[in-house]
């Protein structure tokens, strides 16, 4: 039963909404972080997006990524996110195995919070973006 789980609070694993640009066309991609000195093991994401749009309320289609294992103090490339999905809130679920021992933690970039002026600096990967710990 879901009651009989321990989860343990999340630490050390963040999510990114990063922008690059290659041959002048601007994208934006949406990575998980590990700074844990400990690999993470059977990570599953599910995102989707949600909210109202004048007046209208809107959802995308909730996706779901096997990504496996991240090692430890690297990163993982999650998905492609498109600028129009900015307007409303972007979630992502994450789950994953240290040892034996499961985490979980819900991640939501909140509406208009991916814009040019939350952008910062994410040295792991060198790139610029909105951070959510």
């Amino acid at each position: 039963m879901k009651k009989d789980i321990d989860f343990s609070p999340v630490t050390g694993v963040e999510l990114v909404i990063t922008r690059s640009e290659i041959e002048g066309e601007v994208l934006w991609d949406v990575y998980l972080i590990n700074k844990n000195l400990i690999e993470l093991e059977t990570v599953l994401i599910t995102s989707k997006g949600y909210g109202r749009i004048q007046g209208q309320d809107k959802e995308t289609s909730v996706l779901r990524h096997n990504i496996g294992r991240v090692e430890e103090q690297s990163f993982a490339r999650i998905e492609p996110i498109q600028p129009e999905l900015f307007r409303l809130n972007n979630e992502y679920w994450v789950s994953y195995f240290i040892v034996d021992q499961v985490f979980d933690k819900k991640f939501v970039f909140v509406p208009e919070s991916i814009q040019k002026e939350n952008l910062q600096y994410i040295p792991e990967l060198d790139l610029m973006g909105v951070r959510h710990a």
